[in-house]
Order: structure tokens, then sequence, then C-alpha cells
């Protein structure tokens, strides 16, 4: 993923973008409104930490992501969160929380079918019984006939992103395409590719893993995002 993705190449830029995401407060919000009496959180694909580091505020919380480099980067500079090296589709953390969360797009990293399946399993096998599960995930894909530049503060001052999207429907590829012009002059490119899940899809992988959707809130992104949704299901083995 870092040869694809200038953010993990570069934790620190990654850090910059995702601080003004929202992610964490829109998640503690639907967490108030379904499970007001949660106290424990597990975080899949946590990235660097920041959502980690809000969520702890009020939760005691463990993050897990598949890179080792955003991990060594959020041992770093928050050190004092529990954030581990580990593959969502395999991971086993022995306990069990109120909450689980998948934010960012971090499931849309999860291409296969089968894949997908063993992500909600292991969400399902770190849920107690009546545990919310909060993703987030585009659930339309970006289609621009034209690519389009948005200027982005970076640690070393605002670079300039020109942004072009493919959708393959066969596959439900999301490929973005972005050329990165930064303030030092160089240049740089990368290729995101994500699996858009579209809202019934992810409701049969959560039923399949034993949870309930009970409330699904849409985004319209930002600009280097597509339209993305929140979705809320309960654990009811």
């Amino acid at each position: 993923m870092e040869a694809t993705n200038l953010f993990y190449r570069d934790p620190a830029l990654y850090d910059v973008i995702q601080s003004d995401s929202g992610s964490a407060e829109t998640c503690q919000a639907l967490i108030e409104r379904h499970r007001p009496d949660a106290t424990t959180l597990a975080d899949f694909g946590c990235g660097t930490g920041r959502d980690v580091e809000i969520l702890a505020k009020r939760f005691e919380c463990v993050g897990v992501d598949l890179q080792p480099g955003l991990v060594k980067y959020a041992h770093r500079v928050r050190s004092g969160l529990d954030i581990r090296v580990g593959d969502m589709r395999t991971t086993r953390l022995r306990r069990r929380v109120d909450v689980v969360t998948c934010l960012g797009h971090s499931l849309a990293y999860v291409h296969d079918n089968d894949d997908i399946s063993r992500v909600f399993n292991t969400f399902a096998a770190h849920a107690r019984p009546g545990a919310l599960l909060v993703l987030c995930s585009p659930v339309s894909p970006v289609i621009r006939p034209e690519p389009t530049s948005v200027v982005v503060e970076t640690p070393d001052g605002p670079a300039k992103v020109t942004i072009g999207y493919e959708w393959d429907l066969r596959t439900q590829i999301n490929t973005m395409h972005r050329h990165w012009m930064l303030a030092s002059g160089d240049e740089a490119g990368d290729e995101i590719r994500r699996r858009v899940l579209f809202p019934r899809e992810l409701e049969r992988y959560a039923s399949g893993a034993g949870f309930e959707i009970v409330d699904m809130v849409g985004e319209s992104g930002t600009g280097l995002t597509g339209p993305i949704a929140y979705t809320v299901a309960r654990y009811t083995q």
C-alpha cells in the first residue's frame, strides 16, 4: 500500500490530512446515540492513531493497523496509546469490547469478497453481545469526466493536488489518480484503488457475521475523498 499511496509513505502528511476528517467526532456521536453506556473500543485500520487519540478521551481503546510505518509513527507521537500492527482479516486481540470501529477508508482497501467476510468475522470476534460496529466507507463511486485540482496544506506548506477517477462497475473498484505538486517543487503521484460496497452489500456482510444494521448516515466527503457513509450495526449473537 505504501507504493500506491503517498500518505502511507509519509505518515506526517497522512496525520495532517486526517486531522480535519471529523471521523472520531461523528463516530462518538453515533455511539452516544446508540450505546451511551459503552466504555471499551477497538479500532481496526487506525492509521497513525489520530482518531484513537480522540476516542481514548472517552473510551478504553486499542488500535490495529496493517502498516508498520504508520504504527511506528503513532508510537512516536502518541506514545500513550495502545496501537498494534495487525491484519484486520486475521487479527485476534483475545478481548471483546463494547464498540468496534473501522473508520477512514480502511474497509475499502479490502477488495476480495472472501476477505471482506473475514474482516467482518474479525469484527464479530471482538464484539460483546449488544456491541456496536461503526464503519466509515464509500457507498457510491466518484465519477468525474475531468480531473479536478485542490490545494492541500501539508507540514511543508501548500501542495496542489490534481485528482482523476476511474470506475470499474464489474469489480466495483473506484481508482483515484493523484498528482502532487509539493511546496518544495517536487512532484509525486499515487493511485488508490477502493472497493465500493453499496448499502445493501454492507448489510449482507454485517448480517452474515451476526450484526444488525441500526443506522446509516451519509456524508459528502472532501476534496480528496468522495461520498461516504457511517454504518452502525449491533452485534446480536
